[in-house]
């Protein structure tokens, strides 16, 4: 039985799927006939779900899930071929299984990210995988992190969360669950700063650090 569980996020932590989301997002700006909002208004709000993301950028409530599903409709379309490692994560992910029983939590749709690990060979490594939709309250809520401890091993010494944002940190403190922040995404350094001890600069060198704890 492996002693340590590592849970990773997603987006900005093992994949870039920035221009995948960007060009989702202007698709479904403009299938309701509505302007563009500028590409670093849409990447500060990446690590959010969808929802939130767009009533963030000013679509009316009432009118968001609209929003989604002209989003989701192209995203799916696209996803798989304008989407990469970030690099370094198939090593991390291939050490971390090592030392570790993995799972990953992520705001994505589930069906979306468990197609993406697939076509990027990886979803073997990981036993359990939480998206938006298997959670009432996403990241920072703990729920998901919660939920994604239910399906894995109760007896290990260590539970760690590696994530690119705050909201990955704040999501770890809530679950009791320690975190590391890696600088190859979405959340600056500073931001980083606040909320977690450990920084790295990718999942590699975040696994490291789990592996020599």
């Amino acid at each position: 039985m492996k002693s340590k569980i590592i849970l990773f996020d997603l987006d900005g932590t093992l994949i870039d799927s920035t221009e995948a989301i960007l060009e989702s997002f202007a698709v479904a700006f403009k299938t309701f006939g509505e302007e563009v909002p500028s590409e670093d208004l849409i990447k500060k709000e990446i690590g959010y779900p969808l929802d939130k993301m767009f009533q963030t950028l000013g679509v009316p409530e009432d009118r968001v899930w609209d929003y989604v599903d002209a989003y989701k409709m192209h995203y799916r379309q696209i996803s798989c071929a304008k989407t990469v490692l970030l690099p370094d994560a198939s090593e991390a992910v291939q050490l971390a299984s090592q030392i570790a029983t993995l799972g990953v939590v992520t705001t994505k749709t589930a069906k979306y990210s468990i197609e993406l690990l697939e076509h990027m060979g990886l979803m073997h490594y990981f036993d359990v995988l939480i998206g938006r939709e298997d959670v009432i309250n996403p990241k920072p809520n703990p729920e998901p992190i919660e939920k994604a401890l239910t399906k894995l091993p109760s007896d290990t010494n260590e539970i760690w969360m590696v994530g690119d944002t705050c909201m990955d940190m704040l999501a770890a403190k809530a679950a009791n669950v320690a975190s590391v922040g890696v600088t190859c995404g979405y959340g600056s350094v500073n931001d980083l700063t606040s909320c977690t001890d450990n920084i790295y600069q990718n999942s590699l060198e975040a696994v490291r650090f789990i592996a020599n704890r």
